[in-house]
């Protein structure tokens, strides 16, 4: 059993774009058709599954079947069965406006149910209020704090003679180390569409945000461009570091499956992920593997770097459900200090909501330590103008390692995508 320490809730004063693994269409917790109907993100399993086994359990009357998926399906799924009335009576809602299914996109089409009355929403910080609420209402419960890092096995990082970078020629030099040792420092499964943000995202927190912190807010009242900003730098340090063999041999063609086995199996040090992830290439590696996490540097002060970490996994309510007592029942346990607790603990992540009996995974230092400090930023695509931006991007990524796009060409799509919106 590792060490862990407690720690009180950390709170943050943005959102996360909410990611996830393989497309799965399991369920836990019953599945009849009078069951409440729940959908969430496949990274999440493990922490939901929890979740309801403790819930079904202090409400034995009530019978939870959860449905799960990746980001894009669960997105498109949603989307659909919202519109025809079958959407399930409790999901996934990313805070924010980043995406289809983010609260502010889903407000608009009456989804969503006012959790404005219930208790715990006075215990949102006053920074997250701007992604959880529209218009003064309250429409999602946040339920996890998360993080972007380098999450990796202490073992393979000695096994190479190394140590935690504290500035960019360190990630270099970090990246020879591992190839002499026929390794590679960070699996990248660019496959998978939603891991291709991870890393520019986690470059960003330091080469766009320490300087300009209000590059979103610019952005959307047309004073600033992503080609006209840090972000050109950023992807060519993200070329840069597949050049210099930093990465999986060929990131579009590696799956975020094969990126955690890759981690698990020694063949990387690291990846870059959601700390969410945590507990999958922990039970890949086997519990007594070690791992650690570190923010990823992208300049020569060790004083800039940043971290990205945000409001993690969220839900909303259905407003047109056939469970309503359930879910408003269900909803209240994510937001107790119990379900937020679990939630946390077996995710990997932190509560997004005060809790002082939490105790968390010495992986998660980093990020607490950080969020202590002021040095994290929110989660890029929740604050970008309009959702189709995520989208492109993705594409944009996966279309500069396949050499199919320059970095200029990635940037003018992403601005393209800012003006069509």
């Amino acid at each position: 059993m590792r060490a862990t320490r407690p720690v009180a809730a950390v709170l943050a004063t943005a959102s996360l774009a909410a990611l996830t693994a393989a497309c799965s269409s399991d369920t836990a917790g019953g599945g009849g058709d009078g069951a409440l109907k729940v959908a969430a993100n496949s990274t999440d399993r493990v922490p939901m599954d929890a979740v309801v086994a403790a819930f079904t359990k202090e409400h034995p009357d009530i019978e939870v079947d959860v449905t799960y998926a990746d980001t894009d399906q669960l997105q498109s799924t949603l989307r659909t069965q919202l519109s025809s009335g079958t959407a399930p009576d409790v999901f996934t809602v990313w805070p924010g406006n980043g995406n289809p299914a983010a609260v502010q996109v889903l407000h608009k089409g009456g989804y969503l149910a006012d959790l404005s009355g219930y208790g715990f929403v006075s215990k949102i910080a006053e920074g997250d209020k701007s992604v959880t609420q529209v218009d003064g209402k309250t429409y999602i419960v946040p339920v996890t704090f998360n993080g972007i890092g380098a999450i990796y096995d202490k073992a393979t990082l000695r096994e190479i003679g190394g140590t935690e970078p504290k500035n960019w020629d360190d990630v270099l030099n970090l990246c020879e180390r591992a190839k002499d040792k026929g390794k590679v420092l960070l699996a990248l499964g660019n496959q998978t569409p939603w891991v291709t943000q991870l890393v520019d995202y986690a470059l960003a927190a330091t080469t766009v945000y320490t300087k300009t912190p209000d590059f979103d807010d610019d952005l959307a009242a047309g004073k600033a461009t992503f080609a006209g900003s840090a972000w050109k730098k950023t992807l060519q340090q993200y070329l840069d570091l597949d050049k210099a063999g930093c990465f999986t041999k060929n990131p579009v063609g590696t799956s975020y499956e094969t990126s955690i086995a890759d981690v698990a199996q020694g063949k990387a040090v690291g990846l870059v992920q959601v700390t969410t992830s945590i507990p999958q290439v922990q039970k890949e590696a086997g519990d007594d593997a070690e791992l650690g996490m570190f923010a990823l540097p992208a300049s020569d002060d060790a004083a800039e770097t940043r971290i990205p970490g945000a409001v993690s996994a969220a839900y909303g309510v259905n407003a047109a459900g056939k469970h309503k007592a359930e879910a408003k029942t269900f909803a209240e346990y994510l937001a107790s200090a119990e379900g937020q607790k679990i939630y946390a603990e077996e995710g990997g992540t932190l509560p997004a909501l005060p809790n002082d009996a939490f105790e968390a995974d010495p992986a998660l230092d980093v990020l607490i330590d950080m969020q202590q400090n002021g040095r994290t930023v929110p989660f890029m695509d929740q604050r970008w103008p309009t959702p189709e931006v995520q989208q492109t991007h993705f594409t944009a990524v996966q279309k500069l390692f396949s050499g199919d796009a320059s970095v200029d060409e990635a940037l003018k799509s992403m601005d393209e995508s800012v003006d069509a919106g």
